[in-house]
């Protein structure tokens, strides 16, 4: 089943592609052939820049969380014996100073439907029954359309998608292990908040490194938009906790 096939979606991808498409031709001049894969940087930055009040909002939520921790543990101490109790009173503490135990997973959420329109857009070859001129877009000679692993599997063989998709991958996985290094500490130790508990925060870490390996599938712009996408991250989360630091903890 095609959801693109409804009509609202359809619509929403035809203006996505003629957005990015439009954009793609404004920078042909500077950019050539390469104008698409700079218009996904740039689609990506303004999307970020966007999303700032919701990490300014993280951010001040893991302040709280922080501060509430020593009552947090006392619940826990209180209601050992009686998880759904502990439970409860938990959430009504979260209620009561307006913040979730869940409030880091909003950005990676409100990404979600930019990641699948991107990758919708490179996986077509027609959009609202006209041709998919972005597919004729490549970078450094590597076709945006194509992911690292249909290169692999299906050919044609491109020692430029190998190259450059190498790039974004091992910059991907870079940054993971900066963010896990950094946060490390302030993850183990900021707050008592179901997201602390040693199976999540394994989960975390986890999920850092499975952004580039879910980059391994996609077409290569939608491997650009998560490339771009987890450097920013990692430069907002290391400024804001500068601007909202958490008690007792420091940014490594």
């Amino acid at each position: 089943m095609d959801i693109f096939a409804f009509p609202p979606l359809a619509w929403l991808l035809d203006a996505a592609y003629r957005a990015l498409a439009g954009l793609a031709d404004l920078l042909a001049p500077i950019a050539g052939a390469s104008a698409a894969a700079l218009a996904v940087v740039l689609v990506t930055l303004l999307v970020r820049a966007l999303l700032i009040p919701v990490g300014i909002s993280q951010a001040r939520a893991e302040q709280t969380r922080a501060r509430l921790a020593p009552r947090l543990r006392e619940l826990q101490r209180r209601h050992a014996k009686n998880p759904e109790r502990l439970q409860r009173e938990m959430l009504e503490l979260y209620r009561s100073e307006n913040t979730s135990p869940f409030a880091g997973l909003l950005p990676v959420l409100a990404q979600a439907p930019v990641v699948g329109i991107l990758y919708t857009l490179f996986l077509r070859s027609d959009i609202a029954g006209h041709p998919n001129t972005l597919l004729t877009h490549d970078l450094f000679g590597a076709p945006l359309g194509t992911s690292l692993v249909h290169m692999l599997t299906a050919g044609p063989f491109s020692p430029a998608t190998l190259l450059v998709s190498g790039v974004l991958l091992l910059i991907m996985i870079v940054v993971a292990d900066l963010t896990r290094r950094v946060f490390r500490s302030q993850q183990a130790s900021a707050d008592d908040s179901p997201l602390s508990s040693p199976a999540m925060l394994r989960v975390m870490n986890a999920l850092h490194y499975l952004t580039a390996v879910f980059a391994v599938f996609v077409p290569l712009a939608a491997a650009i938009y998560l490339t771009v996408t987890v450097v920013w991250t990692l430069v907002q989360r290391v400024l804001l906790r500068r601007r909202y630091p958490v008690p007792g903890v420091r940014v490594a």
